[in-house]
């Protein structure tokens, strides 16, 4: 006999089934092209960086086996976080296990009950989720839309002891993004804190692979900078890299997520390293990368599709119906192209899409045969 429990968690599942919305876990090996990875710079399978786990591995063992605070903090890990405080020209850092937990450290430990949160209307579920559960005051702005975001300031930055501003840099689902120039000169006018959330700028923007912050010339006014180990470094893991190192200290002293977990393994940390040092030479590849998704935006729309005209690595394809979405990723993956199929709540309602995440290895025939399949899906 099935508990109320267990019946009421199948009826939310049925619910979903209905409206083409259930997820499943799938193994999606067998593709002779991945456009799902976030892998852009192709690095995890790179000599250098299986080299750079294998040296941390044989050194340290397969787990810090322990909590940062007690004796998980290791020499690898010392060094990955002044690699990255050198590249992206903060004095202080820290790692965490995951971007995930580090941006929900963030806010939930740095905002108090006396002050505001703007937060953009698309950001990231790591925050979302956080913002829903805290007890700081926060609006959201609507997307890129920064007359909003100065509307909102103008309106409450004098309410509140302090005012934090949470944006992406390149979002994750249309790989679109804000004017970062104007946001800081926003700063400029109201002094607010400013997170910035680099996971998918690493790598792909900037003249050292810093960012788009650093392309954009404002890494110096962003107050906490956020970025993942997992998508251009080719490992596991996240940063946390800020201006003050009472930051640092605080969440250090206060953090259940750093505190209270077993410490990022040795490997990851070792891998990282190795992987930062490649990036940080490849900006000719980058910008091939992102030359690319270019060339593709443009088939797109001359072929009536619907996407956006940004310069990144991330192209969404549009399509609005989630049993359609599903559809023409299944027809690609016959084809073995494998990319993303999102749906809400990850994206807005009626915006269901297929997510192309470009990377090294993706050239101009790859760019013709999907379209090829997309144009033949298109008039069935």
């Amino acid at each position: 006999m099935t508990s109320p429990f267990e019946s009421r968690l199948q009826s939310e599942l049925n619910r979903r089934q209905k409206t083409g919305l259930l997820r499943t876990l799938e193994v999606l090996d067998a593709c002779s092209i991945n456009m799902i990875s976030n892998d852009y710079f192709q690095l995890r399978s790179h000599p250098e960086v299986i080299e750079g786990a294998r040296e941390a591995l044989e050194r340290y063992g397969a787990s810090s086996s322990a909590s940062p605070l007690l004796s998980g903090y290791l020499p690898c890990h010392q060094q990955l976080i002044q690699q990255l405080m050198n590249w992206k020209q903060k004095p202080a850092g820290l790692l965490f296990n995951t971007g995930f937990m580090a941006n929900q450290a963030l806010l939930t430990h740095l905002p108090s009950p006396k002050d505001l949160i703007l937060a953009d209307r698309l950001i990231h579920h790591s925050i979302a989720q956080t913002l829903g559960k805290s007890d700081t005051r926060f609006k959201r702005y609507h997307h890129l839309d920064l007359d909003h975001l100065e509307e909102l300031l103008h309106r409450n930055f004098n309410k509140y002891e302090t005012v934090f501003v949470v944006t992406e840099s390149v979002f994750s689902m249309d790989g679109d993004y804000p004017d970062l120039p104007r946001i800081a000169g926003l700063k400029q006018k109201y002094p607010f804190v400013w997170i910035l959330d680099e996971a998918h700028g690493t790598g792909v923007f900037g003249p050292t692979g810093g960012g788009l912050a650093e392309e954009q010339e404002v890494l110096d006014t962003v107050d906490i900078l956020v970025g993942t180990l997992g998508k251009a470094l080719a490992s596991m893991g996240a940063y946390v890299l800020t201006n003050s190192n009472v930051i640092t200290d605080y969440l250090t002293n206060y953090s259940g997520e750093l505190i209270y977990s077993t410490y990022l393994g040795p490997p990851q940390a070792g891998a990282a390293g190795a992987a930062l040092k490649i990036i940080r030479k490849s900006q000719a590849t980058a910008r091939s990368i992102r030359d690319t998704a270019i060339r593709f935006r443009e088939k797109l729309r001359s072929g009536g599709w619907e996407t956006n005209t940004f310069d990144s690595q991330i192209v969404p394809v549009i399509l609005g119906n989630p049993d359609d979405t599903l559809e023409l990723r299944n027809k690609l993956l016959e084809h073995g192209i494998l990319v993303g199929a999102v749906r809400p709540p990850t994206v807005p309602q009626n915006s269901s899409r297929l997510r192309f995440s470009f990377h090294s290895g993706v050239g101009e025939t790859h760019l013709d045969e999907i379209m090829s399949i997309l144009n033949s899906w298109q008039r069935r």
